[in-house]
């Protein structure tokens, strides 16, 4: 969807810039999963990975060695998860080639259980990122964010710690030199 000079739809990614003041957005990347002007957004941070197995956040839940990542600061009584499952998970909905989002959740439990889903296949995520009609067009105009396009690789590929830097720097030019930039201060731990 076309908002001024951003291009911002599902499966987008947004980068932050390397001085965002707030530090869960801090060096962040955010997939898009929902966008609309009447609606707002939602998405998930991917490269903010927590030491807890997502096995100690739900009860029941089988033993999978993948620990969950903090999709952002809206509900974070909540538990989602991005995957590379496709239709083979009912109610998946896909927002980027290859990238889907939620899915069957007793049907996912089975998978796991049976070691049809594996850590390799699933990202899990506690809380969203979320923002309102319009608030993100305007924190695009303050330039908080860079809008780029999800690559597969990027869900599971690359090293987590390495993703926002990527990222990046696939821009090109600029955005590679913006990647290098260090910040002044890591807020996040």
């Amino acid at each position: 969807m076309k908002q001024g000079k951003y291009y911002i739809k599902k499966g987008s990614i947004l980068l932050a810039e390397p001085f965002m003041l707030d530090g869960n957005f801090q060096k962040a990347l955010v997939l898009l999963c929902e966008h609309s002007q009447e609606e707002g957004t939602v998405g998930f941070i991917l490269n903010k990975e927590l030491d807890i197995p997502i096995c100690d956040l739900i009860a029941d839940f089988p033993h999978i060695e993948s620990n969950a990542f903090f999709g952002g600061p809206v509900a974070t009584d909540t538990v989602h998860y991005i995957h590379n499952i496709g239709e083979d998970l009912e109610g998946s909905i896909e927002v980027a080639k290859g990238v889907w989002w939620g899915g069957d959740f007793e049907q996912l439990k089975f998978q796991i259980s049976t070691g049809l889903i594996d850590e390799s296949n699933i990202k899990f995520l506690v809380g969203y990122s979320g923002w309102d009609p319009n608030q993100l067009v305007g924190e695009l105009n303050l330039g908080s964010w860079v809008v780029s396009k999800m690559k597969k690789k990027y869900l599971f590929d690359i090293p987590t710690e390495d993703l926002w830097e990527l990222a990046m720097s696939d821009k090109g030019d600029t955005y590679k030199i913006l990647s290098e930039i260090p910040t002044s201060k890591e807020t996040w731990s």
